[in-house]
C-alpha cells in the first residue's frame, strides 16, 4: 500500500536596496533605479522559495547550504542556487507538491514580470505553472520596504513523497 508524506516548509528573506547593482526577482532582470545588495545576486524571491524548500526537509537555511563567507557564490545566479537544492529534495525523496509566495516591495510594479518568474522557477522545480504562485504587495508606503530601503519575500510549500 502507498502512503503519502507531506512537508511543509515557510521562508523569508529581504535584502537592503541599493544603487547600482541589478533588481533580480525570480530570476528576471527588472529595469530599476536600484537592486538588492548582497553576496549572490540577491533574488529575495528565490532565497525566501529556497529557505521554505530547505525547511520542510530540516535542512537548515541557505545560509547553512551556500555560505556568504564562501567566494564561489559571490554574484552567483540564485537560479544556480535553486537546482542545487533540488538535488536535496530528490536526494531526500520528495517532489514539489506546490509554492505560494509573496514578494513585498513599493517599487516597481512586478505584475509584468510575475509570469516569467513563475517560469523560472516552475521549470527548475520541474512542475507546472499552477504549482507555483507569486503575488506582490506594498505596505501602503510603510515600513522599510513602504520607504523603498528594501524588499522582503515570504513563500510556503508542500512537499511530497509516496512510500511504499
Amino acid at each position: 500500500m502507498t502512503q503519502l508524506k507531506y512537508r511543509i516548509g515557510t521562508g523569508y528573506d529581504v535584502h537592503r536596496l541599493v544603487k547600482e547593482r541589478p533588481l533580480i526577482l525570480g530570476g528576471v532582470n527588472i529595469p530599476h533605479k536600484t537592486g538588492l545588495l548582497g553576496h549572490s545576486d540577491s533574488d529575495v524571491l528565490i532565497h525566501a522559495i529556497m529557505d521554505s524548500l530547505l525547511g520542510a526537509l530540516a535542512k537548515g537555511d541557505i545560509g547553512k547550504l551556500f555560505p556568504d563567507t564562501d567566494s564561489k557564490f559571490k554574484d552567483i545566479s540564485s537560479l544556480v542556487l535553486l537546482k542545487e537544492v533540488v538535488k536535496v529534495i530528490k536526494e531526500e525523496n520528495y517532489k514539489v507538491n506546490n509554492i505560494d509566495s509573496t514578494i513585498i516591495a513599493q517599487k516597481p510594479k512586478l505584475s509584468p514580470y510575475i509570469n516569467q518568474m513563475r517560469q523560472n522557477i516552475a521549470e527548475i522545480l520541474n512542475i507546472n505553472l499552477d504549482q507555483i504562485s507569486i503575488k506582490a504587495t506594498t505596505e501602503e508606503k510603510l515600513g522599510f520596504t513602504g520607504k523603498e530601503e528594501g524588499i522582503a519575500a515570504q513563500a510556503v510549500c508542500l512537499l511530497i513523497s509516496e512510500e511504499i
